[in-house]
């Protein structure tokens, strides 16, 4: 509930509305098996008057019921639709805060079910509350009051079933909250491997693999349905159970009542009222029973939504005004461990790279080069030393600058839904056609942009799907380049283009960027062949560094890489 206080508060008049509108149902509601009590002695001393009397004040009570009812719905579902989107808009601005760390924590997958179907929880249990929360104590308290006051011979009935009811009651919270919580995860999972499956589609029916997708997720769906029957179970006994605890409840009432009709007439009047009052008091008791049941789990919801919320992000970024600053980078003894892993990626990194230089990192896989990369544009913060760029530890550097002078271009290019032009501004929001030619240019992306109907206006469909994955990797690489940053980072991001079109690209990345650092991760030595200096990386540590005619002397890991290349070319071209 502290979570959703400072929500609350944005919709204090429709608060109070729906509170009013409650408070209106529930003195109709209580109030109609009185007038009715009125009513039937007055029949039976065959007074017309006070029956069409009473008959009309009961009609204009249900009016007035029936406004409340409205009323409070609808105001209730305001409540309950701001709170849920506000919260929504907030825990999904929050992940965006989070350091890149932080969202591999969680797992995306996690956070989209809790940003969906976690805050559906919270929409449906606010909702539900101010329908029901004001309304179920005041109609539960009034009832058993008018009930008592009524027959006040049966009052042991009213208590004997309200305890066998909140008995039963308890128990099949108690169970079906541990149900709740065990349907959450399972959501998550059914969602994950749905994710994963759509994504890799091509994968997957390339290997022919549909047999045993379709078996992996069938297996974590049965999982679902089956705790999902297990709740519905609980359900499909409470109802029987609750009718035939207030059934039995009444029938006594009305056996007592007949034994007694001689000696206590007015009973025949006041016995249709106190059932009345029963059911109320059982209607009361079984909505508070359902409202704990979805509050339970609601509240595994909140509870997750709150753990995302009061989240620290573990990357801060100092204050202060976008600045220019040199894109000179230095590695100061750097050791990096991964979040669960036991031994470090890097180990003791020590390297400078003097600004507007080219630098090519090759390296066996696992060996840290992504990892490099991703300190330069602080995805993660080494566990020792330093990395600085221009001078200035990243960690001291505002996030605007940093952003501003580090573009990065990962090998598996994510284009977002738009358009082409909406994906380039988003590194550069002021962007006009001339800056998206150029930097089109440089990525040899306009032989294929120009061709488009819309051009740059062009759309980009969900994954960009409807383009190919060269075409993906050129509009990252224009992405990267818009800006005309200090420091470009190419993480294999032309792994996907044909040998003329990488070199046309690092020509005009040659040619356009000249007074910007390069940094190259390539798996082809090709590619950074020309680079000012290279670094080999094995097992976290630099194992060789120098021009490629230096490593070709000095490194025998390069010296490996560069033959099984070219032994692999020279088998292609035979």
């Amino acid at each position: 509930m502290k979570t959703l206080m400072p929500y609350f508060k944005r919709y204090r008049v429709d608060i109070w509305v729906a509170t009013i509108a409650v408070l209106l149902l529930v003195f109709a509601t209580l109030w109609q098996p009185r007038l009715l009590q009125t009513i039937m002695e007055a029949i039976i001393k065959n007074d017309q008057a006070t029956v069409l009397r009473e008959g009309l004040l009961l009609l204009v009570l249900a009016v007035l019921g029936i406004i409340g009812g409205i009323v409070n719905t609808i105001y209730s579902a305001r409540v309950a639709l701001g709170v849920a989107t506000d919260l929504r808009a907030d825990l999904y601005a929050k992940v965006q805060s989070l350091a890149y760390a932080d969202v591999e924590k969680f797992a995306p997958s996690n956070l989209v079910v809790r940003m969906t179907n976690d805050i559906n929880q919270v929409q449906q249990i606010v909702m539900a509350g101010f329908q029901q929360i004001t309304r179920i104590p005041l109609l539960f308290v009034g009832a058993l009051i008018l009930a008592v006051m009524t027959m006040p011979e049966q009052w042991w009935i009213i208590v004997v079933m309200m305890v066998v009811i909140i008995l039963v009651t308890l128990v099949a919270v108690r169970r079906m909250t541990t149900y709740f919580a065990q349907t959450q995860e399972d959501i998550e999972q059914v969602n994950t491997l749905a994710r994963e499956n759509l994504m890799g589609i091509r994968v997957v029916k390339s290997f022919v693999q549909e047999k045993n997708e379709i078996k992996k997720f069938s297996n974590a769906s049965d999982e679902l349905t089956n705790v999902t029957a297990k709740i519905g179970y609980w359900f499909a006994v409470l109802m029987p159970a609750f009718f035939l605890i207030a059934n039995v409840a009444m029938g006594v009432s009305v056996y007592i009542v007949g034994q007694n009709i001689t000696t206590h007439p007015s009973y025949l009047a006041a016995i249709t009222s106190f059932i009345s009052y029963l059911m109320q008091i059982l209607f009361a008791v079984i909505n508070g029973g359902f409202l704990m049941t979805f509050a339970s789990r609601a509240v595994i919801s909140i509870g997750r939504i709150n753990e995302v919320m009061t989240t620290t992000p573990s990357m801060t970024y100092a204050d202060g005004p976008v600045e220019q600053i040199l894109g000179d980078i230095q590695f100061d003894h750097v050791t990096f461990t991964y979040p669960g892993d036991d031994q470090p990626t890097l180990k003791d990194v020590t390297l400078t790279i003097p600004a507007g230089s080219m630098l090519g990192i090759v390296g066996a896989t696992g060996s840290g080069k992504t990892t490099l990369a991703q300190l330069i544009a602080r995805l993660y913060d080494p566990d020792e030393g330093r990395v600085l760029i221009g001078g200035v530890d990243v960690r001291e550097l505002p996030e605007k600058t940093l952003r501003k002078t580090v573009a990065y271009v990962l090998q598996r290019s994510t284009l977002f839904s738009g358009t082409i032009a909406e994906n380039l501004r988003q590194v550069k929001p002021d962007a006009e056609a001339q800056h998206m030619a150029w930097a089109a240019d440089i990525a040899q992306a306009a032989e294929f942009i120009d061709q488009l109907p819309q051009t740059y206006d062009a759309p980009v469909e969900e994954r960009s799907q409807n383009f190919s994955g060269g075409q993906k990797q050129r509009l990252s690489i224009t992405r990267g380049v818009i800006a005309n940053p200090e420091i470009l980072i190419l993480d294999d991001a032309t792994s996907a283009l044909d040998a003329r079109s990488e070199k046309l690209v690092q020509e005009a990345l040659d040619r356009e960027l000249k007074t910007t650092t390069t940094i190259v991760i390539a798996e082809k030595i090709a590619s950074i062949i020309r680079a000012d200096q290279i670094i080999v990386l094995d097992d976290g540590q630099i194992v060789g560094h120098g021009t490629h005619h230096d490593l070709l002397k000095t490194s025998t890991v390069y010296q490996m890489i560069y033959q099984t290349q070219k032994a692999r070319e020279e088998g292609l071209n035979d």
